[in-house]
């Protein structure tokens, strides 16, 4: 299969409805069903988690039992890909906490925010690797409009991430805690802090007065950091990223689109998108300042030398994607397919053949009998 398909492939995996999965599978799910069948000496998860010295508490209990058991599942094969897409991310999110001067173990967090899926969006409208809201990811600098959104920059939101989590440890003094309002806010945290009691200041002591989603999250964070650690332990192998790992970045200071460059250095489109995922049009818009632009290393020589070639093309794609109609268009292009139901359609076979589940396509719409479809009644598809 060419790279490009690859990629288009994996691209298809980051939608809302593939975040929904993750999240309800290896975050918010009853850890003890998780670890029923495992036989593991807990003696032995107590060693493992001690050897991985760190300045974040990584205790072990029957809670944290089940997620290891989940995250350490071989069969799903999810694990495998997303350990796999850690070979392209963790390395530019290690070095950002170091220069932050935070714990490396940090880096496991993207992996319960978002599966390592800087294009992931959540059902309140959280994106990208570290899942900021707009709000807050303006408040950490991250610019956020109609042409980009760098909460899908992985170094831009890297960052931001590293100033957030600053200030949250700075204001709770422990990581479990810092975590825990990463997920849920310091408003959650402070309201769970106070209904405790006196003498509670970690994440377990106030376990049971968290939001339920917020009682998974840093058990989830110990779990993935265990298979990360231990993965070949229990038979993970890591996916071939379809990402290439060797990259460098360029500077742009002029107006471009993405096809300007893939169509002169004869790089793959899809290649371009997924190395610079924040740019939501495939435009580049370098008119005030400059912006980031990531390429394969085998490429830069290339783009370096073909340069005035690449930005001579302007006309033939800018006119177009920079009329306010065609910027449109390309936005529900990109955001959406709609489609129109025909006789003999069920919501069903509409689910199949778009890949996503009914139970989305009835939220998407507001649709509440899934049996009771009309003849051409649009149908929105997110993120197709």
């Amino acid at each position: 299969m060419q790279i490009d398909s690859l990629l288009a492939v994996w691209r298809e995996r980051q939608t809302l409805g593939a975040y929904e999965e993750f999240f309800s599978t290896y975050v918010g799910f009853d850890p003890a069903a998780a670890a029923a069948g495992d036989r593991t000496p807990d003696s032995v998860y107590v060693r493992r988690l001690r050897d991985l010295v760190s300045p974040v508490q990584l205790p072990y209990n029957y809670i944290v039992k089940g997620y290891i058991d989940r995250y350490t599942n071989v069969r799903s094969g999810t694990i495998s890909r997303i350990l796999g897409m850690s070979q392209y991310y963790f390395p530019l999110i290690e070095e950002e906490l170091i220069k932050a001067g935070l714990p490396v173990e940090l880096r496991a967090l993207p992996i319960i925010e978002s599966a390592l899926s800087p294009t992931a969006v959540s059902p309140m409208g959280a994106a990208g690797l570290w899942q900021f809201m707009p709000a807050t990811g303006k408040v950490y600098g991250l610019e956020v409009n109609s042409l980009v959104d760098e909460r899908c920059d992985p170094v831009l939101s890297t960052r931001a991430a590293c100033r957030y989590l600053k200030d949250l440890y700075t204001l709770y003094k422990d990581w479990t805690l810092a975590i825990a309002a990463y997920n849920c806010g310091p408003g959650n945290v402070n309201k769970a802090l106070a209904r405790a009691g006196d003498g509670s200041r970690t994440f377990w002591d106030i376990y049971d007065f968290l939001p339920r989603e917020t009682r998974g999250y840093v058990p989830a964070f110990i779990g993935a950091s265990y298979a990360y650690a231990y993965h070949k332990l229990h038979g993970i192998e890591f996916t071939e990223p379809p990402l290439p790992l060797a990259t460098d970045t360029i500077r742009v200071d002029r107006l471009l689109h993405l096809g300007q460059v893939s169509s002169t250095i004869d790089i793959p489109m899809e290649t371009l998108r997924q190395l610079n995922p924040q740019y939501k049009l495939d435009i580049v818009p370098a008119t005030t300042k400059t912006y980031s632009l990531v390429l394969p290393q085998r490429y830069v020589c290339r783009y370096i030398q073909q340069q005035d070639s690449i930005f001579a093309k302007d006309s033939a794609y800018l006119k177009e994607y920079m009329n306010p109609a065609n910027l449109e268009k390309k936005r529900q292009q990109r955001s959406g397919t709609i489609y129109t139901v025909k006789k003999g359609d069920t919501l069903g076979a509409i689910a199949r053949k778009y890949r996503v589940t009914t139970a989305q396509l009835m939220r998407w719409n507001g649709i509440k009998n899934a049996n009771k479809l009309r003849l051409g009644q649009k149908i929105r598809i997110e993120g197709r």
